[in-house]
């Protein structure tokens, strides 16, 4: 190793190490037993009177009912009648809104940050050991297209708006946790509500980049026989030398693919229910604010699996693979990085070449 690289090696290093103990402090931080304990109950405020009325409702407009049987009913979520269009306001107290806060404050919180952390740890691990993952043979100095104009935005177009969103919406979780006490209330505030904002809109450019790169590229990412090859040897990702044949997408890359369009599917789903609530009658029996909370759950458990997985797409794609980025910076890639990682296409590609350079010259032959 140069000289000159090693100083880029020392940085890198030096950034992952920063990032692992910026999330072990966010595990940490959430972890918090006072956090996790979000189960309430319907008490009446500190220093108020109670039992004012010897246990019976005042006026006898229930009947004889004491306080402790009407809040119990209240507390199981007994419904009365309003005079408002909003009906669901004849609910006083949705007890269910308990255990979703306790889901996403506790359990939902603690494991995505543990995920979080996980792959963040894992591909540091994976860079130490195996290093970057070089072209066996080197450039060769000549290039094939890989990807055309409108395959480059359609992806394009996906990871940027994913990136916004990811962003936007780890701060809805995470936010109060570190941002909050760092730029107080008032700034938190203004900037988790344009957040809220800049993730609504982008989410609709989200949706244009998932039904861009379906309609492009569902016909390469069907399963054949090559896969499991490549599965069995996981792609030579571990053993240098090892180049298992792949045509334009292999296994792995194919199983991002269809992670993204189930994923961003289910996104622009919930997504959708979440950004218009109550407009949407959903089957399956529950109340509307139990739909909003389901919604919401999932929405933020596919979030957070896909922005796993990405991470670990963005490391391949980067530093992880020498000559990968080229594939979606420029649209062309090494001639040697094409035959080692996607043989099979690689070779139509190339043939494909010979051919039209023979017509060509039989053309021009026959034209002289």
């Amino acid at each position: 190793m140069t000289a000159a690289l090693r100083p880029r090696k020392y940085l890198a290093y030096l950034a992952a190490l920063v990032l692992v103990a910026f999330s072990a402090a966010l595990v940490l931080e959430i972890a918090d037993p006072r956090q996790a304990n979000a189960q309430s109950s319907v008490r009446p405020p500190t220093g108020a009177t109670t039992n004012v009325t010897g246990g019976n409702v005042p006026g006898e407009a229930l009947g004889n009912i004491s306080d402790s049987e009407m809040w119990r009913a209240v507390r199981k979520g007994i419904k009365g009648n309003v005079s408002i269009p909003d009906k669901k306001a004849g609910q006083l107290v949705q007890s269910e809104g308990d255990n979703w806060r306790a889901l996403k404050n506790g359990p939902l919180a603690n494991y995505g940050a543990w995920g979080l952390l996980g792959v963040v740890v894992l591909l540091l691990l994976f860079y130490l050991l195996r290093g970057k993952i070089k072209v066996d043979h080197g450039m060769s100095g000549k290039t094939v297209t890989r990807f055309a104009d409108l395959e480059r935005t359609g992806h394009w177009l996906l990871a940027v708006s994913f990136i916004i969103l990811a962003i936007t919406g780890l701060n809805i979780t995470y936010g109060k946790y570190f941002l909050l006490p760092v730029i107080g209330k008032s700034a938190f505030a203004s900037l988790a509500a344009g957040g809220k904002w800049l993730h609504n809109y982008v989410a609709f450019a989200f949706m244009a980049g998932l039904v861009t790169i379906l309609v492009l590229w569902i016909k390469e990412n069907f399963p054949n026989a090559h896969d499991l090859k490549w599965l069995a040897q996981t792609g030579g990702m571990f053993q240098k030398g090892v180049h298992p044949p792949a045509k334009k997408f292999n296994a792995g890359q194919k199983i991002l693919f269809w992670l993204v369009i189930w994923g961003g599917l289910g996104l622009s789903l919930t997504g959708i229910a979440l950004m218009f609530p109550f407009q949407i009658d959903f089957p399956g029996g529950m109340e509307p604010i139990q739909q909003m909370q389901f919604m919401t759950t999932w929405h933020a458990i596919i979030a957070l699996v896909l922005i796993i997985v990405v991470i670990a797409h963005i490391y391949i794609g980067t530093i992880g693979m020498e000559g990968a980025f080229d594939a979606m910076g420029t649209g062309k890639v090494d001639q040697n990085w094409a035959k080692e990682h996607h043989s099979i296409w690689a070779e139509e590609v190339v043939g494909s070449k010979r051919k039209k350079k023979s017509k060509s010259g039989k053309a021009a032959a026959a034209a002289e």
